[in-house]
């Protein structure tokens, strides 16, 4: 057995085998990936290979946009947009068969989209419309459900952390401004095909809907939520006018979210502080998630496991839609334990040149890794987002799987969409002109 073997093997019964006994993702990382080293070279030049590639892995320009969308989602949190949105959602669809299950979901989509934050979005929408749901009928389980799912939207609509994460690990192959504009139409899909669900739901289950309101408190409730949309006209507009770029465009939602808050008087002196301490401890955690990735995607290279496995699926199995199949079972099971961030890391380098090699442009790879990944976050025994939706519903875990199941089956149909049709992905970059 050559040292490449072994060396392959190693990294991953150490990292695996860290994550089960319970050691954070990150030292796991970090860990499994000096260990491998120490395989190849001896110890001081292997730690000191692992901290240049943590150090180097950060050093981006483009990464910079992570802490400060992050704070712009901690800014729009505490800056009543959330209710806007919520009012302006129910004076649109409030109406419909399980009218307030559509308002969560819509909701989300648009506070998830401004933010860029899933865990924001389930935050501010499931804890301001849990509430109101169970008084009007809706099993309590099922609201944080209706939640959890249709959090993952942000992540799809820009602007999104993840997508930008992404685009770095991609090597540039794919561009964020890109990567921003496909991601409305997979986004938006996620969004009616969970809606399609509440619909079978709300017919069988006769939830109530609320009573259709004039044009006059429509746009009223518009007026209000205006200049909180307007936020998404000025970033991803101006990324793709090439105005400005994703990071710096993150610092100019930063600026208008303190404006909006004032203007909205939701937000005060007094808030900065907690809002400052909790986007850097934020930060601090995604970025040494991305330096302790960017070390293991570097030994990923090293060790020319990308190029192994792209061979080897390559000559073992010839047809595509099989290959993209086992892709995506494999993306699905990795989401259930891994967190996204070091997931689209580690993972993009090994699979990005199966799907190229097969002829998957790397921005439709992009949908498919991120989405696959959305789900991950809705599912035990990792899923964040889970765990965050049913806190605020308090509701346990163990009742919210079950109503989930439909949601979560409903966001498959749609990944498989996006795998074996590229125009779902592709048709709006390229109308923009952002890819060929």
């Amino acid at each position: 057995m050559s040292i490449e073997t072994i060396s392959v093997i190693v990294l991953f019964i150490s990292f695996f085998g860290l994550l089960a006994y319970g050691v954070p993702v990150a030292y796991s990382i970090g860990i499994s990936t000096t260990l491998t080293l120490l395989m190849n070279i001896i110890f001081m030049p292997s730690v000191t290979t692992v901290a240049q590639r943590m150090t180097t892995g950060i050093d981006n320009f483009a990464l910079l946009a992570i802490p400060f969308f992050i704070l712009a989602g901690e800014l729009m949190n505490r800056g009543g947009i959330a209710t806007r949105l919520i009012n302006f959602a129910k004076s649109l669809i409030g109406s419909l068969p399980g009218g307030l299950a559509y308002v969560n979901i819509i909701s989300a989509m648009l506070f998830g989209a401004i933010s860029g934050s899933a865990i924001a979005a389930a935050s501010a929408i499931g804890s301001t419309l849990t509430d109101k749901m169970e008084k009007e009928g809706y099993p309590r389980e099922f609201s944080a459900a209706v939640n959890i799912s249709a959090s993952t939207t942000g992540l799809l609509i820009p602007p999104s952390n993840v997508l930008i994460i992404f685009a770095l690990a991609s090597g540039g192959s794919a561009s964020v401004a890109a990567l921003f504009i496909a991601g409305y139409i997979p986004g938006i899909l996620v969004g009616l095909a969970i809606m399609f669900m509440v619909y079978v739901f709300a017919k069988r289950k006769k939830l109530p809907n609320a009573d259709r309101v004039s044009f006059k408190k429509l746009f009223h409730d518009f007026k209000n939520a205006a200049l909180s949309l307007t936020l998404l006209i000025i970033v991803v507009g101006g990324i793709v006018a090439g105005i400005f770029t994703a990071t710096e465009a993150a610092a100019i939602a930063v600026l208008y979210a303190v404006i909006l808050g004032f203007v909205n008087k939701e937000l005060k002196r007094a808030d900065f502080k907690p809002i400052l301490l909790k986007s850097a401890k934020t930060t601090a955690i995604v970025m040494f998630l991305i330096a302790t990735s960017m070390a293991m995607s570097w030994l990923f290279s090293f060790e020319g496991i990308p190029q192994m496995l792209t061979a080897t699926l390559v000559d073992s199995v010839s047809n595509p839609i099989i290959v993209f199949l086992l892709i995506n079972l494999i993306l699905l099971v990795v989401g259930t334990f891994m967190d996204m961030t070091p997931a689209v890391l580690i993972f993009t380098p090994i699979f990005l040149p199966v799907a190229i090699a097969l002829g998957m442009h790397p921005v439709q790879f992009g949908m498919v890794i991120v989405l696959n990944l959305c789900i991950g976050v809705c599912t035990p025994p990792v899923g964040t987002l889970l765990f965050v939706g049913s806190g605020v519903a308090k509701v346990p875990v163990t009742k919210v799987i079950k109503p989930l199941l439909p949601l979560l089956a409903a966001m498959i149909v749609v990944l498989f969409l996006i795998t074996y049709f590229e125009g779902i992905s592709l048709w709006l970059p390229r109308f923009f002109g952002l890819i060929e």
